[in-house]
């Protein structure tokens, strides 16, 4: 028996028998008891956790901001601007009001670019899927607002708003129970980052350098 078969039959036990009605399927019929973090979602709109979620950002060395829906093309103009930043990638679904007040180029994202070209701008911003407190991640799904995977690995400077409290769920259970796992699922916590065997962390080897979470609410 190969490695590959112990792996597959480990598998099969824990599913169980397939189910008989052709009509369910192993996602209907497995149990996900999971347990789902405080008050199984119910402190999704509690301080505590939008705080829980800011202080584990933080320990990953992403840049914490929080804005309201009035002060957010402000706060990212600022942001922006003490980056340096002039040439800036847009998702071709990100609200227009939220640059409105950058003085940057908007780059849009074209299927056509290459991983050169990308590297060309000097800051992507982004929406998100949802931001998971407890482990201080961010995922984005490729839904309009985040564009494609690519776009948030190559440039150096990532900006990414999160609307708060609604895309905030405590846990990881939570989070899968709101994302849909045939989108390619792209999870950020912090900035990329990585060590040799002497253990020296270098930053921006398989993503942005630096990480930069608007939390925004009223939007």
């Amino acid at each position: 028996m190969s490695d590959r078969d112990v792996v597959l039959g480990r598998i099969g036990r824990a599913l169980g028998p397939r189910p008989r009605d052709p009509d369910v399927t192993y996602e209907d019929a497995v149990a996900r008891a999971y347990r789902r973090g405080p008050g199984d979602g119910a402190r999704e709109r509690d301080s505590g956790v939008l705080d829980l979620l800011a202080e584990n950002l933080a320990d990953y060395r992403a840049v914490v901001h929080r804005a309201d829906g009035d002060g957010l093309a402000d706060l990212l103009a600022r942001l922006l601007a003490a980056r340096g930043a002039r040439r800036v990638l847009v998702p071709p679904g990100l609200p227009p009001t939220w640059l409105a007040e950058a003085a940057v180029e908007q780059v849009p994202d074209r299927a056509a670019d290459t991983a050169y070209d990308l590297d060309r701008v000097d800051s992507v911003v982004t929406g998100c899927a949802v931001a998971i407190a407890g482990t201080g991640t961010l995922v984005l799904d490729g839904s309009p607002d985040q564009g494609r995977r690519r776009v948030t690995l190559v440039p150096d400077h990532h900006v990414c708003v999160v609307r708060v409290p609604d895309q905030v769920v405590a846990s990881v259970p939570e989070a899968l129970g709101r994302l849909d796992p045939r989108r390619p699922l792209t999870w950020i916590s912090g900035p990329s980052a990585t060590s040799d065997i002497e253990l020296d962390r270098v930053e921006g080897v398989h993503g942005p350098r630096t990480l930069e979470v608007v939390l925004v609410s009223g939007v």
